[in-house]
């Protein structure tokens, strides 16, 4: 029997809880040897309330032995307060060895102030990935990865990455069989890799200056011309090396990979349609050849065009 904790705190994201607990508790279900045993627990026990008010039952974190540890997110927007003692709690676990360490979304600032994270790379929900490194210099975050596992470490992107975190931990455990058929019981497609993008629309990537919205503006009116950053930069009336340290620091992204990602939202609906051609869609929106399309849809939805295509046929098919 393998035994997972869920690591919850008072203001702690429910959404963070219940989709890897969920996971877990499917994976269990399609095994007669009943794998997991999942637990939820808090620095004391009893009973904790989320961001939402919704309130769970908990036990000690110290009540006993586990294998997996997952800690999940909360609201770290304001000045830290620190959890200095599940921090202490997860450093002597990290230095004894004994349990798998996992986070989803913003439980990876709780990991870092385990010192847990030092020297290694992590990842947490793009809005928070620069507040973390700012925090916490001694790792190595990647904002724009799905999760990440670094020697024995994993931290994921927030909500939904947290079940594709929790589909890689069962695949490690029981197989890649088990994981896909575990997706499938979730209706969850199976599962995006670690390493693809956490795909903010353009919607989310709002930079919060006049500068910065005029430069988003033009990007999306002109997505066949050249977007290079020094292009961009031009507009912006800033050195290129200014320019891309203002754009990360009010959009959470590069300028190349907001770029890519509107070119994406662009083409899907038209790839989706299945009307044209895929080398008639890479020249309208800009990429070069249909084989940078196609990679850029993979680092973005985790699926080539094709895919993207058979699943659009699908599902106008059900309509």
């Amino acid at each position: 029997m393998h035994d997972v904790a869920f690591v919850v705190f008072p203001g702690f994201q429910i959404q963070d809880l219940g989709g890897p607990l969920a996971t877990f508790e499917s994976a269990g279900h399609l095994s007669t040897s009943t794998p997991y045993r999942c637990h939820v627990v808090s620095q004391s026990g009893g009973p904790v309330a989320s961001s939402s008010g919704l309130v769970v039952l908990t036990t000690p974190f110290d009540s006993q032995r586990f294998d997996t540890v997952i800690v999940t997110g909360g609201d770290v927007s304001d000045e830290p307060q620190g959890h200095p003692l599940l921090a202490a709690h997860l450093a002597r676990l990290g230095a004894a060895g004994e349990a798998r360490i996992a986070s989803v979304c913003t439980g990876a600032f709780i990991l870092a102030e385990s010192g847990l994270l030092d020297g290694h790379r992590a990842t947490t929900h793009w809005r928070y990935a620069l507040l973390l490194q700012r925090r916490f210099p001694a790792l190595r975050v990647h904002g724009d990865a799905m999760y990440i596992h670094d020697r024995g470490i994993w931290t994921s992107a927030g909500v939904a990455a947290g079940i594709d975190l929790s589909l890689a931990l069962i695949g490690e455990d029981l197989g890649a069989d088990v994981a896909r058929e575990t997706a499938r019981q979730l209706v969850f497609w199976h599962h995006r890799p670690g390493g693809q993008s956490q795909f903010a629309s353009s919607s989310e990537v709002e930079p919060a200056t006049d500068r910065m919205r005029e430069v988003m503006a033009y990007v999306a009116a002109h997505l066949p011309e050249d977007l290079s950053t020094p292009r961009l930069a031009r507009l912006a009336d800033l050195s290129p090396r200014q320019f891309a340290r203002a754009f990360v620091a009010e959009t959470g992204s590069t300028p190349a990979k907001a770029v890519e990602r509107l070119r994406v939202e662009a083409a899907t609906p038209r790839v989706e349609a299945g009307n044209e051609p895929i080398e008639r869609i890479a020249a309208d929106v800009g990429f070069v050849d249909p084989e940078r399309m196609r990679r850029a849809f993979i680092r973005v939805t985790g699926h080539p065009p094709q895919s993207i295509r058979r699943m659009g046929k699908t599902t106008h098919g059900l309509k």
